[in-house]
């Protein structure tokens, strides 16, 4: 296996490491805070939860270049009001990116842009794969708080 490979399949990897521990961190949330928002101006739970579980298909379908009304549309498609349903569409959602990024040639990983319909400038594949990876990581920070906040029983532990 060649480095960029590598590199690909280890962003994967800690990709689904958000995939499973989003997973058991949505199985302890008590339904009853689906509508919790630590603040006035901030996503409910279950507008956080939907959020972070769209990540894969969205930011997919961004760095494809569908237009902003086709995102829009697919947010409120994948929109989920339980557990089962926000793991269904994390889980899907996982194996398209995963599909995607494995289908790419390393030439097209490293040096094809794709630019999103909220930006000036586009971006490599491999900048994407960093990105997705890295947005999802800091909405399951912000879940996990959310929980903490609501005094569900989460440590460190639920994040690895």
């Amino acid at each position: 296996m060649n480095a960029t490979a590598s590199f690909t399949e280890t962003l994967l990897e800690e990709f689904y490491v958000v995939v499973r521990t989003t997973s058991n961190l949505l199985k302890k949330a008590d339904p009853a805070v689906y509508d919790f928002h630590p603040e006035d101006h901030m996503r409910s739970f279950l507008e956080l939860a939907n959020h972070l579980v769209q990540i894969p298909h969205v930011d997919l379908a961004i760095l494809q270049e569908k237009p902003e009304d086709e995102i829009r549309k697919l947010e409120t498609k994948l929109a989920a009001k339980n557990v089962a349903e926000l793991n269904h569409v994390l889980e899907e959602g996982f194996h398209l990116l995963k599909s995607y990024f494995l289908s790419l040639s390393e030439e097209d990983f490293l040096q094809k842009e794709t630019k999103p319909f909220y930006a000036e400038k586009g971006m490599t594949q491999a900048k994407w794969l960093v990105e997705i990876v890295t947005h999802a990581f800091h909405h399951r920070a912000q879940l996990f708080t959310y929980l903490k906040q609501t005094k569900h029983d989460v440590t460190m532990f639920d994040l690895y």
